[in-house]
């Protein structure tokens, strides 16, 4: 995918910058001497580079918490929102959890998941691929900032379902 004059610039990450950026995450967590008993993701966009990061870290314990706030590109909810199924917050205090996302945008995503983290007692830190330089909450590992709209190697192209419907989203 190219940048056309009309077309606003957009961050692209690759597959192999992806992997650059989970190893790089993934060192600096170490460094820092951040040991995590259980990674979690923040679904759908942090689901990859937790499980990439987890690999990293020799993580097996994962999880996942879903959370919805963009309905498209610069489409939002108004305050994001907590998805079933639920993580097991029972298993959580106590332990010390990497959180993962793919960006800190507003960054109010990230504020909730880390509020709920250790509302029930868990040591959180939190990783992000990206920042952008708006966020109310940063992460404390991330790997580059953008003010770009990023695309993702995994998101980019969209769904199959508005491939096969010319872009319309049936249910």
């Amino acid at each position: 995918m190219t940048d056309t004059d009309d077309a606003p610039a957009r961050e692209i990450l690759t597959w192999d910058a992806f992997g650059e950026a989970t190893r790089d995450l993934s060192r600096a967590i170490v460094a820092d001497g951040f040991a995590p008993d259980v990674v979690v993701a923040i679904a759908r966009g942090g689901l990859l580079p937790a499980g990439a990061v987890a690999y990293g870290l020799g993580v097996k314990s994962c999880g996942a918490l879903n959370v919805e706030f963009y309905t498209g590109i610069g489409t939002v909810l108004d305050a994001p929102e907590i998805l079933p199924p639920d993580l097991d917050l029972g298993y959580l205090p106590g332990k010390r959890v990497l959180l993962v996302d793919d960006v800190a945008d507003s960054g109010r995503t990230l504020a909730l998941a880390v509020r709920m983290l250790e509302g029930v007692g868990a040591d959180v830190r939190s990783v992000c691929i990206y920042t952008k330089p708006g966020s109310v909450a940063m992460p404390d590992y991330a790997w580059r900032e953008t003010d770009r709209w990023i695309d993702f190697p995994w998101s980019a192209r969209g769904s199959v379902i508005e491939e096969d419907t010319g872009g319309e989203a049936s249910a």
